[in-house]
């Protein structure tokens, strides 16, 4: 993990989770009321609430000399240069938010070298904030996060597109898809907090919808790779990814096995 001083990472860690905080109090001022919203490249939705998050966060959250790529606004034309990179989704989770649906969150991370050193998520309906220092380890509300134990794949709760998740039961029926959850970054992070066993990113997903969670799931003793197994590598001049995997270590070496012995079903 990239090496940050870590008194900088404490001030860090505290403006990001008021800033997060804050940007949740914004988005539930729209929730479920009236909200315009529209659609981007790629049918991509956004509303008035992303673009106000958004500006609250590149307010708060960079310092002199940071980079920033955020899903709703331009990035820095430096970023590639910039030693410290703010990446951020102020509501990951678009279409469930504008739905009216709990599970959305704000997502940040501040990146250093290709990785993530701090990270946070907030799920404001839930009032849930998760934080995560690398080295240190990850919390929800305060509390200590772990991914849950063992190394089968019998009975392993799985959250990701359900193609891949259909793929997989076919391959071992005891596996269990869980319901969908429609923000990325929440998906992962329920992961690190051992409610599911392990979560899938179909591809194409970005850096605003990974950089956060990446972190809170190996700081709980997980991780997520590419289905080679290798790391996820941040602020490169495509911020795209291919299908990832996320678990606890031991199961997420036999998730693993199980897609190589077929990896044409899981791309």
């Amino acid at each position: 993990m990239p090496a940050s001083d870590p008194s900088e990472r404490t001030d860090d860690r505290a403006r990001l989770a008021q800033a997060l905080r804050d940007g949740g109090a914004i988005a539930l001022g729209f929730f479920r009321g009236q909200l315009r919203s529209w659609t981007k490249e790629h049918d991509s939705p956004v509303s008035e609430a992303d673009i106000a998050v958004d500006e609250l966060l590149r307010e708060r959250l960079p310092q002199a000399g940071d980079g920033w790529l955020s899903e709703e606004s331009a990035a820095s034309p430096d970023r590639a240069a910039s030693r410290r990179i703010w990446i951020v989704d102020p509501i990951d989770g678009t279409r469930a938010y504008i739905a009216g649906r709990e599970d959305w969150c704000i997502s940040a991370a501040l990146v250093v070298a290709g990785r993530p050193v701090l990270s946070g998520l907030y799920a404001p309906v839930t009032d849930e904030l998760f934080l995560a220092t690398a080295g240190v380890g990850a919390t929800r509300n305060g509390a200590a996060m772990a991914v849950s134990a063992g190394a089968t794949l019998a009975g392993t709760r799985l959250a990701g597109p359900k193609r891949i998740l259909d793929t997989m039961t076919a391959h071992d029926p005891t596996m269990v898809a869980v319901p969908r959850i429609h923000s990325l970054a929440l998906r992962i992070a329920r992961v690190g907090t051992g409610e599911i066993d392990g979560a899938i990113a179909g591809g194409s997903s970005h850096d605003w919808d990974l950089a956060a969670a990446d972190l809170l799931v190996h700081e709980a003793g997980g991780a997520m790779t590419t289905l080679a197994g290798d790391e996820v590598i941040y602020n490169r001049p495509a911020p795209v990814h291919a299908p990832l995997v996320a678990a606890g270590r031991h199961r997420h070496a036999a998730l693993l096995a199980l897609i190589r012995g077929d990896p044409a079903a899981f791309q």
